[in-house]
């Protein structure tokens, strides 16, 4: 939507500065760029009613006194005589129709047409078609126009019942789909593609002194997406499917009168209009309370009235009621969004978002028990979709899926977990322990609240349990000081049936979780439970380095000291250390053992050199042990 800064200007008493008004815009939501004086806005599907200069002008009402030329002929009207046939009611239910004939073809329009055309520099095609572009650009309704001579006196509105053939007033020729909306004459020849197109066999010429000046209101479903199915991208179908103005006919076809008087001599007009169904006007309970306590401002009465009058809405016993032209409000959260435009996003201040952390944690105490068991013995929480694509025999079907190839709820947390332990070891990871809570879903309403625990490798990464391997009795030892043990339901998952390789067992558990949960754990005593004061660290997006280093200890004894002094080793570009490497040799009685090192900065990529400076210092308090050496190491 383009609009003249200079058009803008003459409405507007205060005559603002060009950035002034673009500044207005943006607080109004109106993202835009500027070229030449010409806003070209880039507005929200929801505001259809501000694709035109009178619909900008009456946001920007919010902001300044504002005088639009809305004359229009106000004489008595002859009805029409036209035959006209509506068999698509629900498509259209509300039209109208102007037959208007001239004189003469002016050579020249008056100054403010011809400023329309040289100001946004826009090529002329005819008279008649001139004014219903102006007209659409100054009120946001298309108009559509036939060369009464070529249209003869018999139009009908339907769907087409087989496709047709179809030649555009641009002189192309496009198949229209059996079920599209079209005009077509008595003939039943389709004459305009409704809502998109006109057609070339009833276009106007630079001769038209007659014509039919369609004006009508279409139910957006009936033309959205038409335009782009047929390439035939128009101004009017970008209005229409962003809908339009219901009770705006007789104004739109009376300014047409005006503008075209203005311009030549008129010889004949008639007029007819039809309603298919009463237009029924949004009404909205007035409850500032409410519309304070989402905004989180405190608004007065006396503004609020004003805002919401300035903008065109109508208060009157409690009751908002919304203009004809604002589609998009339906409720109290958009009344709120309007005072929140009025008033400037950034003018609003912010509040802190307040959550009652110990109740969340006491109705949840027994599962945060059991989350903190699993952490405390180095499981990683993980949450995955509920969304799935592959159907069970119990699975329920989501009607209306995020994701049209996951349109199934999981019946399981196993198949999930089994997918997060291959990813992780797919990437050398060769100790991997996970957990989930959460719910499943099993025909015809069972929801059930699972734990799911997987794990595979090592049983830790210390010298300690570095040769243990994780089996069924690990799990086992986890739960061995709660009353959760018999709970535990182990389910043995081969190698083989997940595509595999590797040797290490894969140990899955899961359990029910209802009312009965009790982790009888003194450590997390519920009357010892405190709330800790945790500081939230973005993630780095700088990338990492590691570093591996083998140590020989020739005395077992250093091995403890060695481990503490590494594991107590603190740098900030340090992110992470673990072993990754043990080997204890009998018969010489040396120990090796291999550790790995990640680094990584916050505020830019680490160099090598920096690197070499953190682990320099680091191999140097460990060399300062006895017994200690870095083989190679000159």
């Amino acid at each position: 939507m383009k609009v003249h800064y200079k058009h803008l200007l003459e409405k507007i008493h205060s005559k603002p500065k060009l950035n002034e008004l673009s500044d207005r815009f943006f607080q109004l939501g109106h993202e835009h760029e500027i070229i030449n004086d010409i806003f070209d806005f880039e507005l929200t599907p929801n505001r259809g009613d501000c694709l035109s200069l009178n619909g900008l002008l009456r946001d920007l009402k919010l902001f300044y006194d504002i005088e639009v030329d809305d004359s229009f002929y106000s004489e008595d009207i002859n009805q029409s005589d036209i035959c006209f046939t509506n068999n698509a009611k629900n498509s259209c239910n509300k039209i109208s129709f102007l037959k208007i004939e001239i004189d003469e073809v002016p050579d020249r329009y008056d100054d403010g047409l011809e400023k329309y055309f040289k100001d946004l520099d826009i090529k002329k095609n005819n008279f008649f078609t001139d004014i219903s572009n102006y007209i659409s650009y100054e009120t946001g309704q298309p108009t559509h126009c036939y060369d009464s001579r070529k249209l003869g006196n018999t139009l009908v509105l339907d769907q087409l019942d087989k496709d047709t053939e179809f030649c555009t007033l641009l002189g192309q020729t496009i198949n229209i789909r059996k079920g599209d909306l079209v005009f077509y004459n008595k003939n039943k020849e389709v004459i305009n593609l409704a809502g998109i197109i006109g057609g070339e066999d009833t276009a106007c010429s630079k001769d038209t002194k007659s014509v039919v000046v369609e004006c009508a209101y279409f139910n957006p479903e009936a033309i959205v997406g038409k335009s782009i199915l047929y390439d035939m991208k128009s101004d009017a179908s970008h209005k229409f499917e962003r809908n339009t103005d219901p009770l705006c006919h007789e104004y739109i076809l009376r300014r047409f009168i005006k503008v075209a008087e203005q311009n030549t001599n008129i010889k004949k007009i008639e007029i007819f209009s039809e309603s298919y169904s009463e237009f029924k006007p949004t009404n909205i309970s007035c409850d500032l309370v409410t519309v304070n306590k989402i905004l989180g401002t405190k608004i007065h009465e006396k503004d609020f009235s004003r805002i919401l009058k300035r903008l065109g809405f109508t208060i009157k016993e409690n009751i908002i009621k919304v203009p004809s032209y604002r589609h998009d409000i339906a409720n109290l959260n958009d009344i709120s969004e309007e005072i929140a435009r009025a008033i400037g996003y950034d003018n609003i201040k912010s509040k802190s978002f307040e959550i009652n952390l110990n109740n969340n944690i006491n109705d949840n105490f027994e599962e945060n028990k059991l989350k903190a068991l699993l952490i405390e013995n180095g499981f990683s929480e993980v949450i995955n979709s509920p969304f799935e694509s592959n159907a069970e025999k119990d699975s329920i079907v989501v009607d209306n899926p995020l994701d049209s190839n996951r349109q199934f709820l999981r019946t399981n947390l196993k198949d999930s977990l089994i997918k997060n332990l291959l990813y992780n070891e797919r990437r050398q990871q060769d100790s991997v322990k996970l957990f989930e809570i959460s719910d499943i879903y099993v025909k015809p309403n069972s929801k059930k609240r699972i734990l799911g625990v997987v794990a595979s490798g090592r049983v830790d990464k210390n010298y300690l349990d570095f040769s243990k391997k994780i089996n069924n009795n690990y799990l086992d030892s986890i739960f061995n000081d709660s009353s959760i043990k018999d709970k535990l339901k182990l389910i043995d998952i081969s190698r083989e049936s997940v595509k595999s390789k590797l040797k290490n067992q894969i140990v899955y558990g899961e359990m029910v979780i209802d009312s009965s949960l009790k982790v009888d754990r003194q450590a997390f005593d519920e009357n010892n439970t405190k709330i800790k004061d945790y500081k939230y660290l973005p993630i780095s997006e700088y990338p990492s380095s590691t570093r591996d280093i083998s140590f020989s200890i020739k005395d077992f004894s250093k091995l403890k000291i060695l481990d503490e002094v590494i594991d107590s080793f603190r740098h900030e570009l340090i992110k992470e250390i673990f072993i990754f490497d043990y080997f204890n040799n009998t018969n010489t009685k040396e120990i090796k053992i291999g550790y790995r090192f990640i680094l990584q900065s916050k505020q830019a990529t680490i160099t090598d050199s920096e690197v070499n400076e953190v682990m320099n210092e680091l191999i140097s308090k460990a060399l300062s042990i006895n017994s200690v050496s870095v083989p190679g190491l000159a």
